[in-house]
């Protein structure tokens, strides 16, 4: 490490001490910076973190006022959250070089610049291909400010906690998703989408300000670009657009339409001639022989898996709530506690981090998930949002709880085994994380369908005239009606159609309980699955990261001398 070239800030005319100097090309230096301002980098990290989050969040919270407010199907409302994840998926890889290539200080101008642009466009409104547009530059801008959110809060913590800020950064988006959903009934006022435009516009040119008014210190720079680059690059990306495509619409119009399958098959072709240029390169972006070896591809995977569990929340309870007729006006109290479970979930992640034993809280995690869903399973069309606070935090804690661990742990192979290894492992996981959310929406809203209309064919084949229940039910409901309603036909009428609904709903909650009850079951899976190598490592006495937690500490002790 001494052997390295000095680096100076020449604003201010100041040269890094040794231990100050990048960990890597593309980052920036890490001087020791007085109190206020440490503190100045720790908020500004932390409300980036936030914004980047909210860029999605808001877009799924309010989607259905987002249908209204431009007219548009439920196929066309699916391309924008495609536009969005498509670029945040495969942006990380690129704009990793970009900050290696051209410096810090560029990238962060481009990235808040093409934020405020895309905030700027959604608010004027200008129509549905425009906004198409805003969302896939919002979405390269969120993934530019995931980057940012680590090096700021990085600037802002002391020393020995500095790795700390890749699991914040973490649960800052995490937790970004419940808080858009509570802040969004106070925005959307008679369903108007100004307003969050608005919004999320001002959190932008603040953030805009924030990062102008408190730079990132400089680092080095490094010619990293090649000709192969660029095929490669372009691959991956049609590759992730297409995969991105297809789960989203999958859902959407149902996976049996037949251009789905062409989708799939280009991103296969992708992704395939993206890894296939990158394993005979000389000097790949992504190292396909360090990345398919066992302990990083099972490390995705879990990470993968967690994220795929998880969806339990986001598309299981969610989705039963807006089945029984709740708005996100009356479930403001719900998202809230969601928001204090997950903000919980990440500080104790950071407190409890113990690189000896990464596998610990990732399994604790897996279990909570596990007990959660089984436990859900119990909810019925009376359940109300109060009555899943405790699992559904449960949840929310865990999801942020197990990510912070698992990232930690590909970060330390990567920096280890070399500065090339950690692009590979920030774009397989940047992608597994995004892919195995979309993948899990997938999953149990497929089988959630199944099981919908599995459970309304076994009602109906009850509906008979002789059932006795049926008419009881029908009875009641015209009893109900009649003082609004004296005609005996339409009373009848109305009545059929208010079992119906009840009916539905019940076939609904029935169909959710067995999506708890399917998620419960991979969590109880995937904990074995986990458990089993840990304990055999427990036993025998042996640290899978010894090595590599061993190596880390030379390097950072050579940064000290």
């Amino acid at each position: 490490m001494s052997d390295r070239p000095p680096l100076f800030d020449h604003a201010v005319s100041y040269r890094f001490k040794p231990h100050e100097m990048p960990i890597l090309p593309g980052s920036p230096a890490n001087p020791d910076h007085p109190a206020r301002r440490r503190a100045a980098y720790l908020a500004i990290g932390l409300f980036i973190g936030l914004v980047g989050g909210s860029q999605n969040g808001f877009l799924l919270a309010n989607s259905g006022a987002l249908q209204a407010e431009f007219a548009l199907t439920p196929v066309e409302s699916g391309w924008l959250t495609v536009a969005f994840y498509s670029t945040y998926s495969c942006m990380s890889m690129l704009l990793f070089r970009v900050r290696q290539q051209f410096g810090i200080q560029p990238f962060v101008r481009w990235a808040m610049a093409g934020l405020v642009a895309a905030n700027f466009v959604q608010m004027i409104g200008p129509g549905y291909y425009p906004e198409l547009a805003a969302r896939a530059v919002a979405g390269i801008a969120a993934s530019g400010l995931s980057a940012l959110t680590i090096y700021y809060l990085m600037q802002g913590l002391p020393a020995a906690m500095r790795v700390a800020g890749l699991v914040i950064s973490i649960g800052l988006s995490q937790i970004a998703f419940p808080l858009t959903r509570a802040l969004s009934p106070t925005l959307l006022v008679d369903s108007d989408m100004s307003h969050v435009f608005q919004f999320q516009f001002a959190l932008s040119l603040l953030g805009f300000g924030m990062v102008y008014l408190l730079r990132l210190p400089p680092g080095e720079r490094k010619d990293t670009f090649e000709a192969l680059d660029i095929p490669s690059i372009a691959l991956f990306v049609i590759g992730v657009c297409a995969l991105c495509t297809f789960l989203i619409q999958g859902r959407i119009q149902w996976w049996d339409t037949p251009w789905l399958g062409y989708a799939l098959v280009i991103a296969i072709l992708g992704l395939g001639g993206c890894f296939l240029i990158e394993a005979n390169r000389k000097s790949p972006m992504l190292d396909l022989s360090w990345l398919s070896s066992r302990a990083v591809l099972s490390l995705a995977v879990i990470g993968a898996t967690v994220r795929v569990l998880v969806a339990e929340q986001g598309f299981g309870a969610s989705g039963m709530f807006s089945a029984l007729g709740y708005s996100n006006d009356q479930l403001i109290g719900y998202f809230w506690v969601l928001t204090g479970a997950t903000t919980a979930g990440m500080v104790l992640s950071v407190v409890r981090l113990d690189p000896r034993d990464l596998t610990r809280p990732v399994l604790f995690a897996i279990l909570v998930i596990c007990i959660a869903a089984f436990a859900d399973t119990r909810t019925g069309v009376m359940t109300r949002p109060q009555d899943v606070y405790w699992t559904q935090a449960a949840i929310a804690f865990a999801a942020v709880f197990a990510m912070g661990p698992i990232m930690m742990e590909g970060m330390v192979r990567a920096l280890v085994a070399g500065p090339r290894f950690v692009i590979s492992f920030i774009a397989i996981f940047s992608l597994s994380q995004s892919i195995g959310g979309l993948a899990g929406s997938s999953l149990l809203s497929a089988f959630y369908t199944i099981r919908l209309k599995t459970h309304l064919i076994d009602a109906g084949s009850m509906l008979t005239l002789g059932n006795i229940q049926l008419a009881q039910a029908l009875s009641n409901a015209a009893r109900r009606i009649a003082p609004v309603q004296s005609d005996p036909a339409l009373q009848q009428q109305a009545a059929s159609a208010s079992v119906s609904q009840s009916v539905g709903r019940e076939a609904a909650v029935l169909a959710f309980n067995d999506v708890f009850f399917l998620v419960g079951t991979l969590a109880a899976i995937t904990f074995a699955a986990v458990l089993v190598p840990w304990l055999i490592n427990k036993i025998r006495g042996r640290n899978p990261l010894a090595k590599e937690l061993a190596s880390l500490e030379a390097m950072l002790a050579r940064t000290r001398q």
